[in-house]
Parts: C-alpha cells; sequence; structure tokens
C-alpha cells in the first residue's frame, strides 16, 4: 500500500505524517523550532533553521516506512516571509512571522494615504501587519535587503519548495499567494501596481501554480527518495478547509491553533469584499488550457486563542502543560465575572486593531487561577463567534454546523462553550491535525490516489458532535455581551499618543 507524505511547517514546529487512502495516519515525526522576539511585536523565525527541521523530520519519518511514497504535500504558516540568495540558497535575513506586529505604524499610513480601497478591491484583504507586503516592504527598506537579481523572496512555502528541489523550483500556489497583499484575486496574479506600492520587485516573487498539481520533484538528501512529486501545497488554513472536506458552498470550519481561523467556503465566484473579513482563495485546481479553478473562501483570522494558554504556561506559570488548563477550568463552574482579551499582538477579525492589547477584566479577592483558565477558555469561543456573526451576516445565510480541529479541539469543556455561544451543532473531526491531512489529499488527487472529491469526503470521519444539550440562551448571550464590552475598552490601546496640534512644548 502506497502513502502520502504531508509536511505541515507550523509557526512553532514542524511536522511530517504519513496518509493511507483511508486517511489513517501511519508515520509521524515532529520538531519545535525557536522562536524570536528582537523587540516587542517583533517575531522572527530562522528559515535556516526550519528548513533543516523539515530534514530532520523527513528522515524520521521514512525510516518509520515500510509502504513506497507517491507524492508529498506541503502545508504551512501563512504570511510569514523569507527572503534568501538564489546563488547561495542562505536566507538574508530572519523570516518575519505572520504575528509580527513592526509595520503597524506603516499600515496606518496606507490608509491615511487612501490606499485601502485598492488594496481591498485587489486583494480581499485589509491594510494590516499582518499580511505579508509590508513586511516584504520592512525587509527591503529597513532590513538591510537590497532587492537584486540574486534575491528571492516567498513565503514559507516557496521556501521549502526550494529547498525539497535543490533550488531548481521558486513557485508558490494561489492560497498563499492571496495571502501577501500582493496577489490580485481577479487576475490570479501578482499585482504590478500593489508591487510598485511596496517597493517589491515582481521578479524576486515566485510563480504561482494550481494548489493540486505538480510543482517539482524531490532533490537528494531529503530522506525521501529522489525524484518524489510534490504535487500539492496549500496555506495552513486553507489546507485545514480542505482536509474537513468542506466543498460544498456554506460549509465552515474553525482551526483552533496557535491563533483560530475560521473559513467559510463561498464558491467559484469572487465575493465582494466584506467589512471585518477576508476574501481568500479557498484552493485551486488545474483548468484548461492552463487556466486554473479557483474556489474562494471568506475568513476570518483571530490572532491569539492557542497562545493565550501557552501563556498561562509560560508567562504565568499556573500552568505545567497546556492540557491542565481544562482540568483548572472544569474547577469552576464560571469566571465568576472574570473576563479575559488576548489582544497579545493585536485584534483580527473582525476588529482590525493592531493596537488593541490584552486585558483581564473583572478581577476581585476572590479571584483564583481557575477562573483566569476558564476566562482564557471562554474567550477562544468568544472570538470565534464574533467572527462566524461578521460571516453569517456577510453571507446572509445562518450557519448549519461548524467543523472544528487543531489542538484545543480536543478540549470537550471549549467545543460545548463553542456550540453553546453559536447556537449550532460543533463537529469535531476525529483526525486533529486537518492542515496536514489538507495538504495530502491535494497531493494525493493531482496523482490520483485519491479518484474524486467524493473519495476525500468520504475519508473525513467526526469524533463527536456538541450542541444537542438545552443551552439557556439567554445566559449564553450575556456572556457575550460582556466580552464585547470588554473588547471595547481594549481597542486602540496601545495608539501611539500624539500631543495636540497646539500644544506647548514640554521646558
Amino acid at each position: 500500500m502506497s502513502v502520502v507524505v504531508a509536511i505541515d511547517a507550523g509557526t512553532t514546529g514542524v511536522r511530517a505524517l504519513a496518509v493511507e487512502a483511508s486517511a489513517h495516519t501511519v508515520g509521524l515525526a515532529y520538531r519545535e523550532f525557536t522562536q524570536h522576539f528582537p523587540r516587542p511585536g517583533w517575531v522572527e523565525h530562522d528559515a535556516a533553521e526550519i528548513a533543516e527541521a523539515i530534514r530532520e523530520v523527513l528522515c524520521e519519518l521514512v525510516d518509520q516506512l515500510d509502504e513506497p511514497v507517491i507524492a508529498v504535500g506541503i502545508t504551512n504558516q501563512r504570511e510569514t516571509v523569507v527572503a534568501w540568495s538564489r546563488s547561495t540558497g542562505e536566507p538574508l535575513h530572519r523570516a518575519i512571522v505572520w504575528q509580527d506586529r513592526r509595520t503597524a505604524d506603516r499600515c496606518e499610513q496606507l490608509v491615511e494615504q487612501g490606499h485601502l480601497e485598492l488594496i481591498r478591491n485587489r486583494t480581499g484583504l485589509v491594510a494590516d501587519p499582518y499580511f505579508s507586503a509590508s513586511k516584504l516592504e520592512w525587509i527591503f527598506t529597513e532590513g538591510g535587503v537590497e532587492p537584486t537579481a540574486d534575491v528571492a523572496v516567498g513565503t514559507i512555502d516557496s521556501w521549502l519548495l526550494w529547498n525539497l528541489t535543490g533550488g531548481a523550483v521558486h513557485a508558490t500556489d494561489d492560497t498563499n499567494a492571496s495571502r501577501t497583499m500582493l496577489y490580485d484575486l481577479g487576475t490570479g496574479d501578482w499585482s504590478d501596481e500593489l508591487c510598485e506600492l511596496f517597493g517589491v520587485p515582481r521578479a524576486c516573487l515566485p510563480q504561482v501554480l494550481a494548489s493540486s498539481g505538480r510543482f517539482g520533484t524531490v532533490a537528494e538528501g531529503w530522506g525521501l527518495p529522489v525524484g518524489t512529486p510534490i504535487s500539492g501545497i496549500a496555506g495552513d488554513q486553507q489546507a485545514s478547509l480542505f482536509g474537513q472536506a468542506c466543498f460544498e458552498t456554506g460549509m465552515t470550519k474553525n482551526t483552533y491553533g496557535t491563533g483560530s481561523f475560521v473559513l467559510m467556503n463561498v464558491g467559484t465566484e469572487r465575493p465582494e469584499p466584506v467589512d471585518g473579513l477576508v476574501t481568500t482563495v479557498a484552493w485551486s485546481l488545474p483548468g484548461d488550457g492552463g487556466a486554473r479553478q479557483i474556489t474562494y473562501a471568506l475568513e476570518g483570522s483571530i490572532f491569539v486563542t492557542g497562545a493565550a494558554i501557552q501563556w498561562l504556561r509560560d508567562g504565568l506559570g499556573i500552568i505545567d502543560s497546556a492540557p491542565e488548563v481544562n482540568v483548572l477550568a472544569e474547577s469552576v463552574p464560571d469566571t465568576d465575572g472574570v473576563v479575559m482579551v488576548p489582544a497579545f499582538t493585536g485584534l483580527g477579525s473582525p476588529w482590525w486593531d493592531p493596537f488593541a492589547r490584552g486585558m483581564v477584566l473583572g478581577i476581585t479577592r476572590g479571584t483564583t487561577r481557575a477562573h483566569l483558565a476558564r476566562a482564557v477558555i471562554e474567550s477562544i469561543a468568544y472570538q470565534t463567534r464574533d467572527v462566524v456573526e461578521a460571516m453569517t451576516a456577510a453571507s446572509h445565510s445562518g450557519l448549519a454546523e461548524l467543523r472544528v480541529d487543531g489542538g484545543a479541539s480536543s478540549s470537550n469543556l471549549l467545543v460545548r462553550i463553542q456550540a453553546e455561544q453559536l447556537g449550532v451543532p460543533v463537529r469535531r473531526s476525529a483526525v486533529r491535525e486537518t492542515t496536514a491531512q489538507g495538504a495530502a489529499f491535494l497531493a494525493g488527487l493531482a496523482e490520483g490516489f485519491w479518484g474524486s472529491f467524493d473519495e476525500v469526503g468520504n475519508a473525513w470521519t467526526s469524533d463527536g458532535t456538541f450542541g444537542d444539550d438545552e443551552v439557556d440562551r439567554g445566559r449564553a448571550d450575556a456572556d457575550y455581551q460582556r466580552w464585547l464590552e470588554a473588547i471595547a475598552r481594549s481597542g486602540a490601546w496601545d495608539r501611539p499618543r500624539r500631543p495636540p496640534e497646539n500644544a506647548e512644548p514640554a521646558v
């Protein structure tokens, strides 16, 4: 029996796993890598360390396998950018991570200069440092990288593809390209106007290809057989949407990871820009005559969810391991009025406030670490409701169910609270890491390992549905209103204070 290998290059670690035709995982290897925080609000990775971690997990995985590998799929943290030398293959600057906020002022300036309409209409995105363009601009203007013909730039998928193919292929797919703020959703290619706005030479950017299709083949030295086709690439959240088999218009998923990401399949017609949400490519397939068939999605990006649990562990030290948060949170019936807004790096959808900051409200002498732990769990569910309400309003349709995955979805408490807040069933994937599963599905479809979307859909299974119990809607809605009050207080907290225009200079 053959397998497809999926490479999942996440924000804090990388994994490689092998998937059978039944979507059963038959081998897995994982490595964490270093997080760099050179200044407040700055987040960086060593791209060479990521590539080496990929090499290690692939070698470890292949040692576990008896089955032949017929294809490789890649999924990756999105928006994170790398610049490297084509001649040496070495990174020219640390990768700037999607969480990084160093270009917040620049993005605010873009809005003040009237560029928001251009960005929204071309890309479906908002002018926010979350996306790649302002990061690349910073690398070229402040990071000491000269935009010469020797310089290649791209998101993590492009960097890994370059390395895996021995420098033979500099490409990306539509899903990752659509997250850069340089990609025109209307043409399915880079926008010359936006490249000029951000000072990113088009020649430095990768070629854009379909998400499911052959990108290249594996070179020597990566553990895999030389010549193994690399046949699927998608950004992690689009890969998760595909891995959750959300193939019908209106189907919606949420992945609870470092952040959380809600995506709704909105079909093959590009939607108009929606306030508070972004429009993105869900996936693309090869079409006739070299054209690509693109499916679109509405997305709500929540910057901090699982990272808030890590903060309880690493920042406050009130738990020793992430799973302990569930036991601690379930030891109390509610938060006793405590509300926690985890805006550590600003707020994403639907608020898009890079200057918001985290707050804990409602603390009394009776507040315990259990109340704080439960408030963190609840904040994850509230942020998801923020996005879902914006999404259903934009699509003019209700939500039938929400499919969930990711590490934090293993918490029955979280999934139960999520169902209570949304008022619809929440179905949890039997496979928690559906990002890797989606990358495998894309690669396997390209190579005929799975013959159709129906075969892929039949491979998806759920391990539980939450939300059938009676819910006190009045209580759930009242709790949510208190959350909205807390959100309002956190807004613009870290916005630079400007003196009044006619203020006298300090003596």
